[in-house]
């Protein structure tokens, strides 16, 4: 009896599948689940369907060419190698490529990216730089030999000849394209003299143009202090460039007529605006004449010196006729007063308790007298009555 150990059970299993021509190079599909990306850049996952399963390894150098990011769920078609995990005794599968299962492996990278870039608000309008008016300096990342970047020139050249162009030659496709633009955009902003930068390229297919797919782009266009207008492919091509910049152009001649305006059109607009501004000024100064007319006829303008003499009588007959009438108010008021004051007094006279009966005695001297004691018998006193006077002589008196 041949008895064999664990680990040389394991070898021999191995040599078995590694011999397999079939599993050498197989395609499966099946269902992401326990999706791990480990630091090293390895891809982890288990390929399911709804009655096995198998464990699957995407080794970093693989992984580093997909194009979107695997996660739990999704449904994939993968290729690649059977062999046996020794360490584990089990047996998984060894990814090359990977394809989503009904969308392109790009389009669903596109998506992703997007989604992405969407929720941490890199495309938000609130961060949209306003594009210069009248440029003085424009900026073009492109390929400098492309049809694309001569269009631009020309178009630019033609609609507004003082502007001063940089071209920032840079990779547009293939390996190292993302970290070229991106270069290109930072070089531009550190050189600071650029009003707005264009950056774009001709049209292609997908792939050609996923360089403006990249996350490294969008995050310098993005981040750049310069207002960038994204000119990629033909109009019906979408990149995450566009949703990133400040504004999309549909090709980049398109973007070559946004970027300046047409002088032309700035020409017969000063003239429009000019001939408005000579008729505006026309009227105006007709009115202000008609104005002086109406104000040289004017008798204040005309006769100064009448107007304020005439002005200075009438006030001073006013004047005049006030004070009279205060007058008359006052001698009215103090003649009223007087009457009061003067019966008042008279209430108080003498010669009013006279008018009652009363009379007043006086001595020969004219002394008042007031007690009866103070005349002698035979003495003579005058007594003055309401109408005249008696002189009497004193027979008698009463003290009581």
């Amino acid at each position: 009896m041949n008895v064999l150990s664990v680990s040389e059970l394991t070898k021999y299993i191995k040599r078995k599948l590694d011999n397999d021509y079939l599993l050498a190079n197989i395609w499966i599909k099946g269902e992401i689940s326990n999706c791990k990306r480990h630091t090293s850049g390895h891809v982890y996952f288990t390929l399911k369907d709804d009655y096995s399963c198998i464990r699957t390894v995407m080794f970093r150098s693989r992984a580093s060419q997909l194009h979107f990011k695997p996660e739990n769920g999704m449904a994939v078609t993968v290729r690649g190698y059977v062999s046996v995990y020794e360490p584990g005794g089990s047996y998984q599968l060894y990814a090359q490529e990977m394809e989503p299962e009904g969308l392109g492996a790009l389009y669903l990278a596109f998506e992703q990216l997007k989604k992405k870039l969407q929720q941490e608000g890199l495309f938000d309008a609130a961060n949209k730089k306003p594009l210069p008016r009248f440029p003085s300096c424009i900026a073009i990342i492109t390929s400098p030999t492309g049809a694309a970047v001569r269009d631009m020139i020309k178009i630019i050249t033609t609609r507004w000849p003082q502007a001063r162009l940089v071209l920032v030659p840079v990779l547009v496709q293939g390996y190292g394209a993302p970290e070229d633009i991106r270069r290109g955009i930072e070089q531009v902003n550190r050189w600071g003299e650029a009003d707005v930068i264009i950056v774009g390229r001709g049209g292609g297919s997908l792939e050609e143009l996923w360089a403006f797919n990249s996350e490294l782009v969008a995050r310098a266009v993005a981040s750049s202090r310069i207002p960038i207008i994204s000119a990629v492919g033909h109009e019906t091509d979408i990149t995450i460039c566009d949703y990133a910049a400040d504004a999309r152009a549909a090709t980049p001649s398109n973007a070559a007529e946004m970027v300046v305006p047409s002088q032309d059109e700035i020409t017969r607009h000063l003239h429009i605006l000019s001939s408005r501004l000579c008729r505006a000024v026309k009227q105006y100064l007709g009115h202000k004449r008609l104005s002086v007319q109406r104000l040289i006829q004017n008798k204040a303008l005309k006769t100064p010196r009448r107007i304020i003499v005439d002005t200075r009588c009438q006030q001073v007959d006013q004047l005049q006729r006030e004070m009279i009438k205060n007058i008359r108010l006052q001698l009215a008021h103090k003649a009223n007063r007087l009457g009061e004051l003067s019966s008042a007094l008279h209430s108080l006279s003498p010669l009013a308790t006279l008018s009652r009966g009363y009379s007043i005695c006086t001595s020969s001297s004219g002394r008042l007298i007031k007690n009866a004691a103070e005349v002698e018998i035979g003495s003579r006193v005058k007594v003055k009555l309401h109408q005249g006077s008696l002189i009497c002589t004193v027979n008698n008196r009463e003290e009581k």
